[in-house]
C-alpha cells in the first residue's frame, strides 16, 4: 500500500478580455496590459492561445479556503491591470457574442504550431476553461484514482457550465464549450489503464510517431500532470464566481481523498464503461445543474440536486478533514440555483422582456459577468 497522498491543490483559470466600452473582446490588446499584468501577478499570469485570453494559477495548497483566498487575490489583480487600459476580465467559457474568426493567436513557438498543426479547430477555441491540481506523489495510484474519479467527471462539469452562448445565439448547452474543444485530436475521457508505465508507453509511443512532442499534447478531461506530480481535472468551465470555483475545487479533491479511503480498506469505486461515462459527461454538458444525470449505481435518472445531497453526505469526513465543508456544502447553492449558464440566460431573457434587442442583451451579459468576476 502507498502512502496517502499528499492531496495539495491548485487551480488555474482562463479568462476573456473585453472592451468595457463595445462589451466586445480586445482581439489585440495594448503591449502595455500585459506588462502591468506581469507588475501586478509576476510569474502567476500568462498569455494563452489567443490574445483575448490570459492565465493565471495559484499557488500549491493544503487547503481549499487558502487556494479560493488566493485565486480571489489573482482575479482583483488581473482585473485592476485591465481596468487600467478600458479592458475587464470576465469568467465564462465563452463570450456572449464575440466572433472566433475576428480573433488572433499570440505570437509564440509553441502557438504558431499548434495553429499550422490543428487548423480550424484550434483557430476556434474562443473558450476558456478551469483546471483543478490534486498532488498524488505516487505515480501508479495516480492512475488508479483517475480510473476511479472519471465516474464523478460530469459531476464536476455541470457545477461549472458557463457557456450557453456562442456569437450571439442560445446554443441549448450549459457548456458549449466541450462542443468546441472536443474538435481536438486526443480530448475527452482517458483510456482506463493499469499503471504509470503503462501511460508513459502510450505517451512514448505518439512521441516515437511524430504526432505529439510529449504529454502536453494530451487534452483529456483528467490527466497526470507532464510538469507536477498531480492528477489535473481538465473538464470544468471557468466559474464566473470564485466560490463556485471553490467548491468544484472541493469536490475534487474530497472525491480523490474518498477514493484513497477506499483504498486503504481494500475497497475501491466501480469503474464504468466509458461509454456510461460519455451519457452523463453529454447530459451534464446540454443540461448542466439544473438536468437528470444517470445514477449508475441504481440504473436510473435522477435529478442532480439528488446526487449533489448524496455526495455530500457521502463525502463529509473528507471535508471536515481536509477543512473545506463551506466550500463542499455550496455545491447544494450551485445546484439548486443554477450555475453561471442560467443566470447569463436569465439576464438575457429579462433585458430581451424589457424591450432590450439581441444585441443589447447580449451586453448585458457582459456586465453582469463583468460584476461576477470580482464578486468573492
Amino acid at each position: 500500500m502507498s502512502q496517502r497522498p499528499g492531496l495539495t491543490v491548485g487551480i488555474e483559470e482562463e479568462y476573456l478580455v473585453v472592451d468595457r466600452e463595445t462589451r466586445d473582446l480586445v482581439d489585440r490588446p495594448d503591449p502595455g496590459f500585459l506588462e502591468k499584468l506581469s507588475e501586478l501577478v509576476g510569474e502567476q499570469v500568462a498569455p494563452e492561445y489567443l490574445q483575448c485570453q490570459v492565465e493565471v494559477g495559484t499557488g500549491v495548497h493544503k487547503a481549499i479556503p487558502d487556494a479560493v483566498a488566493e485565486l480571489t487575490s489573482l482575479r482583483a489583480k488581473v482585473a485592476d491591470a485591465a481596468e487600467a487600459f478600458g479592458y475587464a476580465p470576465i469568467a465564462a467559457s465563452t463570450h456572449p457574442f464575440g466572433k472566433w474568426r475576428a480573433q488572433t493567436h499570440t505570437r509564440k513557438k509553441r502557438y504558431d504550431e499548434l495553429s499550422q498543426d490543428l487548423g480550424a479547430t484550434v483557430r476556434r477555441l474562443l473558450i476558456c476553461g478551469c483546471h483543478v491540481h490534486v498532488g498524488i506523489e505516487d505515480e501508479d495510484l495516480r492512475i488508479d484514482l483517475m480510473n476511479q474519479v472519471a465516474y464523478f467527471l460530469p459531476h464536476l462539469l455541470a457545477l461549472s457550465t458557463s457557456s450557453p452562448f456562442w456569437e450571439g445565439e442560445d446554443t441549448g448547452l450549459a457548456s458549449y464549450r466541450l462542443t468546441v474543444f472536443d474538435a481536438l485530436p486526443r480530448t475527452g475521457l482517458p483510456d482506463q489503464m493499469n499503471s504509470f508505465s503503462e501511460y508513459r508507453r502510450l505517451v512514448e509511443h505518439l512521441v516515437k510517431a511524430g504526432c505529439i512532442e510529449d504529454a502536453t499534447r494530451i487534452w483529456w478531461d483528467i490527466r497526470p500532470s507532464d510538469k507536477f506530480p498531480t492528477l489535473e481535472q481538465r473538464v470544468t468551465d471557468v466559474c464566473s464566481r470564485v466560490r463556485d470555483a471553490g467548491a468544484v475545487a472541493a469536490l475534487y479533491q474530497c472525491l480523490l481523498a474518498f477514493l484513497w479511503r477506499l483504498k486503504s480498506r481494500n475497497q475501491r469505486w466501480r469503474v464504468y464503461p466509458g461509454i456510461l461515462i460519455e451519457e452523463n459527461r453529454w447530459r451534464a454538458q446540454r443540461y448542466g445543474a439544473r438536468g437528470e444525470l444517470v445514477d449508475h449505481g441504481a440504473g436510473r435518472l435522477s435529478p442532480f440536486p439528488d446526487l449533489c445531497e448524496e455526495l455530500i453526505d457521502m463525502l463529509r469526513p473528507e471535508a471536515e478533514a481536509l477543512g473545506c465543508v463551506k466550500e463542499l456544502l455550496h455545491i447544494r447553492r450551485i445546484a439548486g440555483e443554477g450555475t453561471s449558464a442560467e443566470r447569463q440566460r436569465a439576464v438575457h431573457g429579462k433585458a430581451m422582456a424589457d424591450g432590450a434587442g439581441p444585441e443589447e442583451a447580449a451586453r448585458a451579459v457582459v456586465d453582469a459577468l463583468i460584476a461576477e468576476f470580482r464578486e468573492s
